[in-house]
């Protein structure tokens, strides 16, 4: 009869051994052999009547070895199930297992062995109540509210097509190709379409533009021809990362394809109702308030997502919890689908490592605060997911509009879809839970300061 039994080898690291003896696997290898038979087709017998010598013969020994290692992982998953233990991953090889050899024709004893890394105790001292962190408040400037209300005027204003280059009104359809040293076109270089308007570009270049029209070109470095507010939008629609600063350096003939002049919408009703419809805004003071609070409530969503940020980095780092390194290290080496080896391991474990911390955290928070997803909030974040999508296609449906439901209903029946939804309601539970379990100390900050602030190495999924 098969046993089983568990030792401590380590910290948070388990042997388990499971033993089984010729009666725990034969009569199961004897009984597969048969069904075997049953359901072979080889040429010149009848399906189910191959002589079960010739199917053993052929098939016996890979049977013979399946059905050894199917029971012992049977009785391994037994043992942990009825032990209820609380593991890492799946269980691997121990390093201690000797090789052996499956003989059909000489029946033995086998014995297994394997290691597993159970999960530990801990507390989380971050949530104990008495952390104060700042919730930032970004402050809306003047500047900032005239800056988003021109960009709006643009955005609603009229193009026309101009000839060549007038001023910083103009608007540029271009084509950017990174150049070296001598302005030659770099081979494999970045090439991007881009739309910009001319005052985006410092006062040197904007004159260099004037006169300018389609076909014609420019070589600029990017560090001399926007200046650091603009700088890092111009990095990122190039693909570069902004606070790479040998990125920053990088010259680039920019190709003119079009030239444009917007016609800044006039400030009166038309243009209120065109940007906030059915709000009825009969004044600039009142459309001016719309918009300031629109800009606040931007900004303390990503104030909100800052201060998420942080908490995920200083739960991760601040968590006393015990893991066993070893252990790990050798699952991710032969524990997966393919073998990593020690260097691989080494340069990937801390990513890992860190990611497997905040795994045990949030498991330990989700369950403790019973946090679940009804369907009721799958539907309507499914329902808001659908709606937000096609109204960036440009085509807003009513929520009630009749192919909505069946819609959700089929996108719901896609498993990679639910899982991701059910995992983003999750987590927003699950942050908003640990944002209420620390002081939270309102700070008015401005866009500037906020945007210098020192940023978190990672962020929360």
């Amino acid at each position: 009869m098969a046993t089983v039994s568990q030792e401590n080898i380590g910290l948070q690291h388990e042997k388990i051994t499971v033993q089984l003896d010729i009666h725990d696997y034969f009569p199961s290898y004897e009984k597969a052999l048969k069904q075997y038979a049953k359901n072979a087709n080889i040429p010149g017998f009848r399906k189910g009547m191959v002589p079960l010598g010739m199917i053993k013969k052929q098939y016996g020994q890979s049977v013979f070895n399946d059905e050894v290692l199917r029971i012992a992982g049977a009785k391994l998953e037994e043992h942990l199930v009825s032990n209820k233990a609380e593991i890492f991953a799946r269980p691997i090889p121990a390093a201690s297992q000797e090789n052996i050899k499956f003989d059909m024709n000489n029946p033995q004893d086998f014995t297994f062995e394997f290691e597993i890394g159970t999960r530990p105790l801990f507390s989380i001292p971050l949530l104990t109540g008495s952390e104060t962190m700042p919730f930032h408040k970004i402050i809306v400037s003047d500047e900032m509210l005239n800056e988003e209300l021109e960009k709006l005027q643009y955005k609603a204003g009229n193009m026309t097509d101009p000839e060549d280059v007038t001023g910083e009104d103009n608007v540029l359809n271009v084509v950017f190709e990174e150049v070296d040293a001598t302005d030659n076109i770099v081979e494999n270089s970045i090439k991007k379409d881009n739309s910009l308007l001319v005052k985006y570009f410092n006062s040197t270049i904007q004159q260099q533009l004037i006169g300018k029209k389609a076909d014609d070109s420019l070589i600029i470095a990017l560090s001399e021809s926007f200046d650091e507010k603009i700088l890092p939008a111009i990095l990122k629609d190039l693909d570069l990362n902004p606070t790479d600063a040998e990125a920053k350096t990088k010259r680039f003939k920019m190709l003119i394809t079009k030239v444009g002049l917007v016609e800044k919408a006039e400030l009166n009703t038309e243009f209120f109702e065109k940007i906030y419809p059915g709000r009825n805004i009969d004044t600039l003071d009142a459309f001016k308030n719309e918009l300031k609070s629109e800009i606040e409530s931007y900004w303390r969503v990503q104030s909100r997502n800052r201060l998420h940020n942080e908490l995920f980095e200083r739960l991760v780092h601040e968590t006393s919890i015990n893991i066993p390194v070893d252990f790990l290290k050798r699952w991710m080496s032969v524990g997966g689908e393919t073998y990593k080896s020690p260097e691989q391991v080494e340069k990937e474990f801390g990513g890992f490592e860190h990611q497997l911390r905040w795994q045990l955290i949030s498991d330990k928070l989700i369950e403790e605060y019973n946090l679940q997803v009804t369907n009721s909030e799958l539907e309507e974040a499914a329902r808001a997911q659908i709606i937000s999508y096609f109204s960036q296609m440009g085509s807003v449906p009513t929520m009630d509009a009749e192919w909505v439901d069946p819609f959700i209903k089929k996108q719901l029946a896609d498993r990679k879809f639910t899982d991701e939804l059910h995992n983003r309601i999750v987590t927003d539970k699950l942050f908003f839970q640990i944002e209420s379990m620390v002081n939270l100390q309102e700070t008015e900050i401005s866009l500037d300061d906020f945007s210098n602030l020192a940023s978190s190495h990672h962020h929360h999924h």
